[in-house]
């Protein structure tokens, strides 16, 4: 028997972007059920005493990441372009995605907020970006954009980010399978391992 596998990521995370783009598909295969938990990596880094992304506070290691996602999006066949604001501001794609976990078209629109963010350098904190990108989807892009700044929306994501800080979720992407934590998107094989293992 399965066990779901909750992927909790942020808009904003360079590595959760090649995650994002291939975990429903990954799931899919195995026969594993996805659970799409978004929240937000300020509060977190926050919690552990930094002030800014640890690839901002260390240039070194920044440097590095950005290589890094170069080669790992030309494997993975994803196109990549360095956003030229990071971390780019993500509260409206992400409070868009805690106030509507159960519809079909999810996983569609965060591949696509996630395209635009390191595909297409746009700001996904900005209505007229998001909007298109609903209206794509066939969706009413002012509706939505307008529940996502109602206080219930905005306590869901809020709610989510302290649930991550309370589990233990220290960065994103991040995977958990009941209480086992994997961190970062090349652990997703492993974290998939364990959601398809029988029990």
């Amino acid at each position: 028997m399965t066990k779901p596998l909750e992927f909790w990521f942020e808009f904003a995370s360079t590595y959760s972007y090649p995650a994002a783009m291939q975990v429903e598909a990954a799931c899919a295969a195995r026969g594993v059920s996805l659970v799409w938990r978004p929240f937000l990596l300020g509060p977190v880094f926050g919690a552990q005493g930094m002030t800014d992304s640890p690839f901002n506070m260390y240039p070194v290691k920044g440097a590095y990441m950005w290589r890094d996602m170069a080669r790992i999006c030309a494997a993975a066949d994803l196109p990549f372009h360095k956003p030229s604001t990071f971390p780019r501001g993500s509260m409206l794609a992400a409070r868009i995605c805690a106030a509507n976990a159960e519809v079909d078209w999810l996983g569609d629109f965060i591949r696509a907020a996630y395209s635009a963010n390191f595909a297409e350098d746009l700001d996904i904190g900005a209505p007229e970006v998001i909007g298109p990108v609903l209206q794509a989807l066939g969706q009413d892009a002012d509706a939505i954009v307008e529940n996502a700044a109602t206080p219930k929306t905005k306590q869901a994501l809020r709610g989510l980010t302290e649930d991550a800080i309370a589990r233990g979720i220290f960065g994103a992407p991040s995977f958990m399978v009941g209480d086992e934590l994997y961190w970062g998107h090349d652990r997703m094989e492993m974290a998939l391992n364990h959601a398809a293992a029988s029990d």
